[in-house]
């Protein structure tokens, strides 16, 4: 399930409101606004991005930034959950009794690891090309981190030439003293702007966007060892011990299979 995520919105929020809170206190807003700024600032480091990557990296960035605004909810319990019952089935009737379990799956990886794991194919296979598709997906990922990060270290660069461009044409205009002042706040600008764009949004973005990768990274290593215990025939308490161990260890206690006298119980309901 999918659902805005209220942490990176709210960070943002918070950090321009701050911000523009304590600008109020000493002054005006419109003192801080400048066009030609921000052209600088976020349109000359834009420039750049597109000059350090490819137009296919660039796309794939549109993508990936989503992650830092959408937040997926994955149970890593409903996760082991989801394992022990079909390793439970699978030692019940047999691995092609899963047909019908995977048919409806959501989950393209998983889907795919199931099905191959139906069809016999060796576990060292499965597990080979699984690595090649987790291997794929960090690559894609570390793209729109790299992106935010060199676009992180672009900005607060271009907001210093800015602020030299700035300092050229107050030098021009010495001569007359009352457009010092004006002339180096405007040249300041700059520099603010790319420092706070820097810092605000891009870094974080690629801090969060690292975190949504190590978390996906983390569910797709469980899913494999879950494949392939089931495949190996392992028993599924103990398929689920070592799923636990992908989990924080605060976590662990809360997931745990049913007890046998649990299992007889829902036996009796389902009997009467």
């Amino acid at each position: 399930m999918k659902r805005m995520d209220v942490m990176t919105v709210m960070g943002m929020v918070i950090g321009a409101g701050l911000v523009i809170g304590s600008i109020l206190l000493q002054g005006s807003v419109l003192v801080f606004w400048s066009p030609s700024a921000l052209m600088i600032t976020v349109g000359g480091s834009f420039g750049a991005l597109l000059i350090n990557f490819g137009l296919g990296q660039m796309k794939q960035v549109v993508q990936v930034t989503r992650q830092a605004f959408v937040e997926v909810q994955r149970n890593p319990r409903e996760i082991i959950t989801f394992f022990y019952d079909l390793a439970q089935k699978a030692r019940r009737e047999g691995l092609l009794a899963l047909e019908d379990d995977i048919h409806d799956l959501d989950d393209p990886f998983l889907k795919k690891g199931l099905q191959m794991m139906v069809d016999g194919m060796d576990p060292e296979i499965i597990k080979e090309i699984l690595n090649i598709e987790v291997d794929s997906l960090q690559e894609r990922h570390k793209i729109g981190q790299d992106v935010f990060r060199s676009w992180a270290g672009l900005a607060p660069a271009f907001g210093m030439i800015g602020t030299l461009i700035g300092l050229i044409n107050m030098l021009i205009q010495l001569d007359d003293p009352s457009a010092i002042g004006p002339g180096m706040a405007i040249a300041l600008l700059t520099t603010f702007y790319g420092v706070l764009f820097a810092n605000l949004i891009l870094s974080p973005i690629a801090g969060k966007l690292t975190l949504r990768s190590d978390e996906e990274l983390l569910i797709k290593e469980a899913m494999i060892e879950g494949i392939i215990c089931i495949q190996g025939g392992v028993n599924p308490r103990v398929l689920q011990d070592k799923l636990k161990a992908f989990m924080p260890p605060a976590d662990r206690e809360e997931s745990k299979a049913p007890s046998d006298e649990d299992s007889r119980e829902g036996m009796a309901a389902d009997h009467a």
